[in-house]
């Protein structure tokens, strides 16, 4: 109940934001400017990811609502600074172990994107340094370390298609010392096809190898994705399914799936 009054919260919240909503870009520009993670669009996700298989003997579930705020901002005439913020709010049963459940807020992740306006040989590039903050509500729900590192990205849009990579790696530097110390590699390569009735078909991993342990985690996602308006405010709904490929001992395992709600602001 609790997530469902902070989603409720959420949506009232950027509904009233309606108004700032322009329709300078065409839909079809706009759906293509999705699968662009250093587009110039002011978005804001709300993903909602479902997880089940974790623990001992794979009773543990695990709901995640990340919500996403993308923000660019126009540094001069040639360089971009994009920002991409992660707030997750959890929902745990079973885990660690059976009768072990916890929800409130996670650990908030920050990435910065320094990008050129234009493409580079084709490419659209960013690079910046990304944070993580130990602001989870409970320990089993953050790791309890401040983390820093770098983080990339680069892609390329051709003929409706949309293909690259995004990356980072993070190692903690402070927090409570009883705590594991963090270093982990992410990889996200990702492809995705944009129609002209402006559906958007995907495809990525979000690859995390965790260094101290030598463990990776796989998950593999597939979705599809529309563009719509209510009102004058572009939205996009996705709705996808994911394979965990690899996880840790006692992590999850099989099938998952997500639903993303982005409501859009065109400058």
């Amino acid at each position: 109940m609790l997530i469902i009054r902070r989603i409720t919260f959420l949506l009232a919240l950027v509904l009233a934001l309606t108004n700032t909503a322009l329709a300078e870009d065409s839909d079809l520009e706009l759906a293509k400017k999705l699968t662009n993670p250093l587009s110039s669009l002011i978005s804001v996700p709300l993903q909602y990811n479902y997880d089940k298989g974790f623990g001992p003997n794979d009773d543990g579930s695990r709901s995640v609502l990340n919500i996403q705020p993308i923000w660019p901002f126009s540094l001069n005439s040639d360089w971009n600074l994009v920002t991409r913020t992660i707030i997750p709010i959890v929902d745990q049963q079973d885990i660690p172990v059976k009768g072990e459940n916890k929800s409130g807020l996670g650990d908030i992740l920050q990435s910065f994107f320094f990008s050129p306006k234009e493409p580079v040989g084709g490419w659209i590039l960013g690079a910046g340094p990304v944070f993580l903050y130990p602001s989870a509500s409970d320990s089993l729900l953050g790791g309890e370390k401040w983390g820093v590192g770098p983080t990339a990205v680069a892609l390329q849009q051709v003929n409706g298609w949309t293909y690259g990579m995004m990356a980072n790696h993070i190692e903690s530097f402070a927090g409570k010392e009883d705590r594991t110390y963090i270093s982990s590699t992410f990889l996200q390569p990702f492809i995705a096809y944009t129609t002209k009735t402006k559906t958007t078909i995907g495809l990525n991993t979000e690859s995390t190898y965790d260094w101290h342990n030598s463990t990776w985690s796989v998950p593999v996602n597939f979705s599809v994705a529309q563009l719509f308006r209510i009102g004058k405010l572009p939205m996009q709904l996705t709705a996808g399914v994911r394979y965990w490929a690899e996880s840790p001992e006692f992590g999850p395992e099989g099938f998952g799936a997500r639903l993303v709600l982005t409501f859009l602001f065109p400058k």
